[in-house]
């Protein structure tokens, strides 16, 4: 019997996904420390079954010294060490078929499925762990490297990261899960979080597994997944459904119950008084129509609380009216169904003050109130108004003419970031910048 005919019948009695198989090379000064992790579960069958494989490549082996020194102060001072270039060199070198070279590192582009997915598909993966303050920067000229990390947190050092690349992407690897579905249906594998999971007993200290999971309706079954992912989503990482592959029902359901989200803990006010003249002076300015309807389109998208147009002028106060009924209630009324929607969403008050009450009468709560300027005089990010939202109301205030005047930046609780604050040139128009910053403050709460 030829080789070649030897081959055809292990092939015929065997899988063909199992005859992959993946070198991982990882350089590490603490070897011993993936002993435990690759001696049980999924990986050890691997391992055994001769899926994947393990180089371990230490550092210090390619030393010249007698305490086999791999580290050395930075030039320029500083605290710490940072790991040599030659002996990294040497290791690096020293592999026959490094393929992908990865350095985890909190510089790196952060991994996910879609990266693990992509790395299956590689025949050899070396992995570099660093150590103390970093690594001589030298080291990605020699090489093709490319930077990743697990998440935006410090480690002693890449091992407990390079673990989880391992992980992640052995389970592509065709033969590693047994049940290929398994990789289909849990997180990320459509873009969205999976769906809660149960099992006996039915019923545990009085709580009760949802009743469709009994029924042995299928249908219905697969759709309380589907549903319960886009809310388990929707509720815990919306950044995801972004480009996640959502099918045209999953709108709809979104749809209803984004109103049932959060509330509208968000409030816009377009301040008229006071603002600055360009001599830096204290004034009053006219409102603008486009104004008026342009931020409602926009807080009536957002699904924001309310848009308050602040002006004490009479006059201006009822051309505002006038403008908002010939929508609401005059002529156009039932012509332009979506901009009376938006319109409803305006009131018209006399000062910030008077905003305010609105709002606490509304919601119970004092809300937080964030201004606006293109000028560098914010510290506040996005992230911490978004976390703000879920504590109690946000009152945003975007200025008109020169922008807000100091007392009103003065009784804010914080000033938001410039929208492009390394750019000299900062001259949007208000509602450029009201539409911009209400985005990306709500993207990733609603």
């Amino acid at each position: 019997m030829t080789p070649l005919l030897v081959f055809w019948i292990y092939i015929a009695k065997n899988d063909l996904t199992s005859c992959f198989f993946m070198q991982f090379n990882i350089i590490t000064i603490f070897p011993e420390f993936f002993k435990s992790p690759l001696e049980c579960g999924l990986l050890k069958k691997a391992i055994d079954s001769s899926l994947i494989s393990f180089s371990f490549i230490n550092p210090r082996d390619f030393t010249n010294d007698v305490h086999r020194s791999v580290d050395d102060r930075p030039y320029g001072g500083g605290a710490g060490m940072v790991m040599m270039i030659e002996p990294l060199d040497k290791a690096i070198s020293s592999i026959a078929n490094p393929g992908k070279i990865l350095l985890l590192s909190p510089r790196g582009r952060v991994f996910n499925q879609s990266k693990a997915q992509e790395l299956s598909k590689e025949e050899s993966i070396t992995l570099i762990c660093g150590r103390y303050e970093g690594i001589d920067e030298r080291i990605e000229e020699l090489y093709d490297i490319e930077r990743i990390s697990i998440g935006d947190f410090v480690l002693n050092g890449g091992e407990a990261a390079a673990l989880c690349v391992v992980e992640a992407v052995a389970r592509f690897i065709p033969g590693f899960m047994g049940k290929e579905e398994s990789t289909r249906c849990e997180s990320f594998a459509n873009g969205l979080l999976e769906h809660p999971h149960y099992t006996r007993p039915a019923e545990y200290k009085n709580i009760k597994v949802p009743q469709v999971l009994l029924s042995g309706n299928h249908r219905e079954i697969e759709r309380w997944r589907r549903e319960s992912s886009l809310k388990e989503t929707f509720d815990y990482r919306p950044d995801l459904l972004e480009d996640a592959k959502l099918l045209p029902e999953d709108y709809g359901y979104l749809r209803r119950y984004k109103n049932e989200f959060l509330g509208r803990s968000l409030y816009v006010g377009l301040v008229h008084y006071p603002v600055l003249r360009k001599d830096g002076k204290e004034t009053a300015v006219s409102l603008t129509n486009l104004d008026i309807h342009d931020i409602a389109r926009v807080c009536k998208t957002y699904g924001i609380g309310g848009y308050y147009l602040i002006t004490p002028i009479i006059d201006q106060q009822n051309l505002a009216k006038r403008l908002i009924n010939h929508w609401v209630e005059g002529p156009a009324k039932g012509i332009n169904p979506d901009r009376e929607k938006a319109l409803r969403l305006v009131h018209i008050v006399d000062y910030i003050e008077t905003a305010i009450e609105d709002i606490k009468l509304k919601t119970g709560m004092e809300p937080f109130i964030v201004t606006t300027s293109a000028r560098d005089e914010g510290e506040l990010g996005l992230s911490v108004v978004r976390k703000i939202l879920k504590q109690r109301p946000v009152f945003l205030l975007f200025g008109t003419g020169h922008g807000l005047s100091k007392r009103v930046m003065e009784m804010a609780h914080g000033i938001l970031k410039p929208i492009r604050a390394f750019d000299p040139y900062r001259h949007l128009s208000v509602r450029s910048a009201a539409s911009i910053i209400i985005d990306r403050i709500l993207k990733d709460v609603y």
